[in-house]
């Protein structure tokens, strides 16, 4: 399995590899070629094998400049991927000396939103008021998915359209940040608004409730991106448009130790190292909303590739999704070599 190497405080460097420049003569062209229409026929292959899920899948190879995706009709839910460009958003400003890494944010229990990928902030709120730093919040966020810390950076940037006009200001479009987790949540439980549970909800309700949430969950056009939007965010990203030199290598060690080992880097090979973040929507029955991944992978050898993969609305098994997402790895490896 690939690694991925984080560090405390600021991080170390992540690696930068000098690309080596596209040539033009006709044998590297039709190699290029030739590799682009099996890569696509794979991935097609991929998208075939998830329907009747639609399986967004782009990949770039930032050596030669090739693209391959399938599934490009669409805009996709981002579910916690979009924890990366809020905290591309936060270190913006702290790049710009509007906030700071060692700045406090207080949280309470009343701040606490359900979800981690593993015991985190929220649970340290959940037991009372505590104070925060910004860097604490965007390992937290990043590494961990924690929702609490996520709402709170959002909080601190202002809301999530402060983050789309970073992002559109930046050129990255397609991907749009409108609220936080709460919010979401609140979407898929059929409570938009704030409201409550009605009083005596009998358990046929309750199911109601819930399928009619699902349903506008996985069709609302809020906190959604487009396959180009999401390599646009991860090209530059590794490119250091999107941040200074500093913050760039921050952002990317935090997405290299995330926690979720079974999408896109447990298809890599040893040697090659991934930053990435995952994403995962609410259920309804054995139906999921969204099972998403998008990374910077780069091989031995140097050669990079950004790719994102959002798989929407699906039955398959946990199995299923793992042995999709296993096997575009290993095509992106493949390509890379």
């Amino acid at each position: 399995m690939a690694t991925g190497g984080a560090a405390a405080g600021f991080p170390a460097a992540a690696t930068s590899a000098t690309l080596p420049a596209v040539g033009t003569d006709a044998p590297k062209a039709v190699v290029a070629a030739d590799r682009s229409a099996a890569l696509q026929a794979s991935l097609q292959s991929l998208a075939d094998k998830a329907r009747p899920a639609h399986f967004g899948i782009i990949v770039t190879d930032l050596d030669d400049g090739t693209t391959a995706r399938v599934g490009d009709d669409r805009a996709y839910m981002l579910m916690s991927v979009f924890k990366a460009p809020v905290a591309a958003a936060v270190l913006h400003a702290v790049d710009a000396g509007m906030l700071h890494l060692d700045q406090k944010v207080h949280l309470t229990p009343a701040d606490v939103v359900a979800g981690s990928a593993v015991p985190s902030i929220g649970a340290r709120a959940a037991k009372g008021a505590i104070d925060v730093t910004v860097a604490e919040l965007l390992s937290a966020s990043v590494s961990q998915s924690d929702n609490t810390a996520v709402d709170a950076l959002l909080k601190l940037l202002g809301g999530g359209p402060r983050v789309t006009a970073y992002l559109d200001g930046k050129g990255v479009h397609g991907m749009r940040i409108d609220v936080g987790e709460r919010e979401v949540g609140r979407v898929f439980d059929g409570l938009a608004g704030g409201a409550l549970p009605p009083a005596h909800e009998t358990a046929q309700a309750e199911d109601a409730r819930r399928r009619r949430g699902y349903e506008a969950a996985i069709a609302m056009p809020q906190n959604t991106t487009t396959l180009d939007g999401a390599a646009t965010f991860l090209r530059k990203l590794q490119a250091g448009e999107l941040l200074s030199p500093e913050s760039t290598r921050y952002l990317v060690s935090l997405m290299q130790a995330q926690v979720v080992p079974t999408r896109i880097r447990a298809g890599l090979p040893a040697g090659f190292s991934i930053a990435d973040k995952t994403g995962t929507g609410s259920s309804y029955g054995k139906r999921i909303a969204a099972w998403n991944d998008m990374a910077i992978v780069t091989a031995p050898n140097g050669k990079r590739a950004v790719v994102a993969a959002f798989l929407r609305d699906t039955t398959s098994t946990d199995e299923q999704r793992a042995a999709w997402f296993r096997e575009l790895g290993a095509l992106v490896a493949a390509q890379l070599r």
